[in-house]
């Protein structure tokens, strides 16, 4: 395992859930911190409370991954900041209806847009970067991107788009010295599931589900990988999962 302490690290979906869980953790661990999102007040909050807990700096950055320039300079935020980027952690992503044949076009693409096109924008704006420093690249997917999701199957086609392109994407930089690697969570306890209806938080208790924590130790698990080695696919389910199918 490596020491994160000093690294550089870009963050999306920082504000809340999962991605304001891992910079908790990715603090903790002594790294510089990028946090993207779109909500610049939940990113500001998070970062004082960070650099009043650890011996770290965090630049808050508001960002649309949809957004091509805005990711871009999500990216260079850690260049000027911090002289380079040694990790990025794709997490921002969310879901929108359910049902294929009430989906609306701009829900269809909402999807598609964010959790698919907005983690490509950042991982090829960050990918010059992590060649100068033995980076890695971290994509937060899904169980439902491994296996048939019937309460949503786009949301589910964008998840297994990411994690085709997080495997390829191995194969591509792997001998270049960049780590790519997927950690697939099941149900967690965070605001995701909210646009259209209760979310998760609200609508399972915490002794039935992940808490968002154990996805971002599962995260920082992945950065500190020994520069020979990664970890290709991590799966972090709930115990009952598949008592479930």
């Amino acid at each position: 395992m490596q020491d994160l302490d000093g690294d550089a690290i870009v963050l999306t979906g920082a504000s809340s859930g999962i991605g304001a869980a891992t910079a908790r953790a990715l603090a903790e661990a002594g790294a510089n911190l990028v946090l993207g999102a779109r909500r610049l007040d939940r990113l500001e909050t998070i970062a004082d409370e960070l650099t009043g807990a650890h011996d770290v700096a965090v630049r808050p950055v508001r960002t649309d991954v949809t957004d091509r320039a805005q990711v871009e300079a999500l990216i260079e935020a850690s260049v000027e900041e911090f002289g380079g980027l040694d990790g990025l952690v794709n997490n921002a992503g969310l879901a929108r209806g359910g049902e294929v044949a009430e989906l609306t076009d701009e829900e269809y693409h909402t999807m598609l847009d964010v959790n698919v096109t907005g983690t490509f924008y950042a991982t090829r704006a960050a990918l010059p970067h992590l060649h100068e420093t033995d980076g890695t690249v971290v994509f937060v997917g899904s169980f439902a991107g491994q296996y048939p999701r019937p309460a949503n199957p786009v949301y589910a086609a964008t998840k297994w788009c990411v994690r085709g392109f997080a495997h390829s994407l191995a194969a591509q930089v792997g001998d270049e010295g960049v780590a790519v690697s997927v950690v697939n969570p099941t149900e967690v306890r965070t605001e995701f599931g909210s646009e259209d209806g209760d979310p998760f938080e609200e609508r399972f208790d915490s002794e039935d589900v992940t808490d968002p924590g154990a996805i971002a130790e599962a995260v920082r698990f992945c950065l500190g990988q020994a520069a020979t080695d990664t970890v290709n696919e991590l799966d972090l389910y709930r115990r009952d999962k598949f008592a479930h199918f």
